[in-house]
């Protein structure tokens, strides 16, 4: 195998983590999407003064963390409805008009993103690694203190190769990542924690919410919810807490029973639906992707992307025929 057929198979091999890598540092997969080609591009173009002092995974997220930190530079950070305020104290008014200027924090499907599927310690560790919460959380730390806890925190690497990715020394990575441990512990909910996709509770949990969503159940639905769950839609910018998260769905959102279709998936390691909205004639056409946080037997934080572009991302099609969508769904 000649140098640049082995450089070709690893950048294949290093492909699916570097999406991941570049997502939590941004917050966006469609931007990661591109900071990885523009990787690709620069390796191409240096891979001949590659000199073999680091592996070649070192040396391909030193050029990905770069690239990144130069896109952070040039935008402001990407966040959820809950980064930009407090909580709405209107539930029966409107959500307020569309804050379509944001860059708002985007999910990302779970499924690729570098674990080694044979090893379940590593597809937990991939899994937590992606948390809705915690890629929120990043957007709160500086450039260079998101690549540190990345590096150290989530994918695990010694500060010495920390060090080498970011061209800086041990103890200046100790230090950084001392400080940003610190700022998203302030900010990362509490409830951001891990569960298990397999428990037989969480299926009935999810099979539960969905029933009552499609059926406009808000009285099931709210039963289902923890007594402070919280309910964002961007790009809308207002977010509601509590009973008034409820009433936000009673009065904007649950409306008619058959409004809506949920389709299952799952993005960032936590349960997700792709959410259609029915047309006259029955046809689905597809309205959002919604991100939930569970918190034992019970949803925590319900995250609604208003944003038919990310179906695709989710390998889920952009309309569903009248034939799948004969309406609500038996309680059962």
């Amino acid at each position: 195998m000649t140098g640049s057929e082995d450089f070709e198979g690893q950048l294949g091999a290093l492909r699916t983590e570097l999406i991941a890598h570049c997502y939590r540092m941004t917050g966006s997969v469609h931007e990661a999407e591109d900071l990885v080609q523009e990787t690709y591009l620069r390796a191409w173009r240096s891979y001949g003064r590659f000199e073999g002092r680091s592996s070649l995974r070192t040396w391909l997220y030193r050029i990905a963390t770069n690239v990144c930190l130069t896109a952070i530079e040039r935008r402001s950070r990407r966040p959820l409805p809950a980064g930009l305020g407090p909580p709405s104290d209107d539930p029966d008014g409107p959500a307020g008009q569309q804050a379509l200027e944001v860059p708002w924090l985007e999910p990302i499907p779970t499924i690729g993103t570098g674990a080694e599927l044979a090893d379940p310690a590593s597809v937990a560790a991939s899994r937590e690694g992606l948390r809705l919460g915690l890629v929120a959380g990043l957007q709160y730390l500086s450039a260079k203190q998101r690549a540190v806890l990345i590096l150290r925190d989530v994918l695990d690497w010694p500060a010495t190769e920390a060090a080498q990715v970011l061209g800086t020394t041990t103890t200046a990575v100790n230090s950084m990542l001392r400080r940003a441990r610190a700022q998203l512990a302030r900010v990362r909910p509490a409830e951001d924690q891990l569960t298990e996709p397999a428990d037989p509770a969480q299926r009935e949990l999810l099979r539960r919410y969905a029933t009552a969503f499609e059926n406009a159940d808000v009285t099931t639905l709210v039963s289902l919810l923890t007594q402070d769950a919280t309910l964002e839609m961007p790009p809308q910018p207002a977010w509601f807490a509590g009973a008034a998260a409820g009433r936000f769905l009673a009065a904007h959102v649950l409306t008619s029973p058959g409004r809506f279709l949920l389709v299952p998936t799952e993005a960032n390691g936590q349960p997700a639906f792709g959410t259609y909205q029915r047309e006259p004639g029955g046809a689905c056409r597809a309205h959002a992707l919604q991100v939930l946080t569970l918190a034992g037997d019970r949803v925590a934080r319900i995250v609604i992307f208003l944003d038919p572009t990310l179906f695709p991302v989710f390998s889920l099609p952009a309309a569903r025929g009248a034939a799948g969508a004969a309406g609500p769904r038996a309680a059962g």
